[in-house]
């Protein structure tokens, strides 16, 4: 990002514009993890509870879902952002009924579109059991279970018995779903493991991105009065001048590298920063969510192989020109 202006005025945005492209950033980059893990299965975010405040939360919501995320549990993301809502029922709903048949039957007469029931308040697969009983019954007043959630214990172990327990009650269209304490190690643990899982709740490890819960990123003074500046400080020196950045794509149109460059200065490429806002006013109109999120999968699709296994640190290559290291140049020599 690159803000242009008086500097008081470039000064007054700094902690807000980082704190926006920071956190967002930062979720979508674990969300975009879990996507390319769960190989297309179902992933709704579930970390509302756990976000570090409702702001927090919501943009959370927004973030996963341009990510890849199907929708969120966050029901004002879906009246703020437009985000497909999903849930299920609550444990609480289901201990304060006489028993789960009786909290089955409720939920899904309450909600006969979208019927997804929670299994493991008690007993996972006696909960399964009783699924089948009750759906039978539902069955004759047109309504379905969509599918039933795993949220404790072994759940590999316990989707494995509940797809056979469902099978054998009739419930073969039924999904199962898991939740609790997953990311995108734990999804490529169940997947790998052949675990009949057809969705994923990603609630606490998501929202707060408790593996890496910041992005080193800086807000840093570039150029002033027309003159390139510099930051030397050890270890946090910084690339001085006004720049560019372009993106080079392989011969498979995958990601290759990007050249960062003195703006001006030849060079090819796509060119990745581009005006959207003049004197103070947006240059065009914002982009839709959906647009945003179509966009996001494609640069996906375009990352190397390298870079969507979960267990390699390959860095991304970010190559530096020469008119911008004959600038760092001068300025070291300068110092000396």
């Amino acid at each position: 990002i690159r803000v242009t202006a008086p500097l008081p005025q470039a000064q007054l945005v700094e902690s807000r514009l980082i704190n926006i492209a920071h956190f967002q950033t930062m979720i979508a980059s674990k969300a975009a993890r879990c996507v390319l893990a769960a190989g297309g299965k179902q992933l709704i975010d579930f970390g509302l509870r756990r976000a570090h405040g409702g702001e927090a939360a919501l943009f959370a919501a927004r973030a996963s879902y341009i990510a890849g995320f199907d929708g969120t549990a966050t029901v004002l993301g879906g009246q703020h952002f437009g985000i497909p809502v999903y849930g299920t029922m609550a444990h609480s709903f289901v201990q304060a009924h006489r028993s789960e048949a009786q909290a089955f039957r409720h939920f899904a007469r309450a909600n006969p579109g979208k019927c997804v029931l929670l299994i493991d308040t008690y007993d996972t697969e006696n909960g399964a059991r009783i699924v089948c009983e009750v759906g039978a019954e539902l069955r004759r007043d047109g309504i379905g279970v969509t599918g039933v959630r795993l949220d404790s214990g072994d759940l590999a172990a316990h989707a494995f018995k509940v797809r056979e327990i469902l099978d054998s009650g009739g419930m073969t269209d039924t999904r199962i779903y898991a939740s609790s304490g997953l990311d995108e190690h734990e999804i490529a643990k169940l997947l790998n493991a052949k675990a009949p899982i057809d969705g994923f709740g990603i609630g606490t490890l998501l929202d707060t991105s408790a593996d890496q819960p910041y992005l080193d990123c800086a807000y840093k003074l570039q150029e002033y009065a027309g003159r390139a500046r510099r930051k030397r400080s050890e270890g946090k020196a910084t690339w001085p001048g006004r720049k560019q950045v372009f993106r080079r794509l392989d011969d498979n149109a995958r990601l290759n590298f990007d050249a960062v460059v003195l703006d001006g200065e030849a060079s090819t490429g796509i060119r990745l920063l581009q005006p959207v806002m003049r004197d103070g006013v947006r240059l065009d109109r914002p982009e839709s969510l959906t647009e945003i999120r179509n966009r996001a999968a494609e640069e996906m699709r375009k990352l190397p192989s390298a870079l969507t296994v979960l267990d390699r640190s390959v860095p991304y290559d970010v190559r530096f020109s020469t008119g911008l290291q004959r600038l760092v140049a001068g300025f070291d020599a300068a110092e000396n």
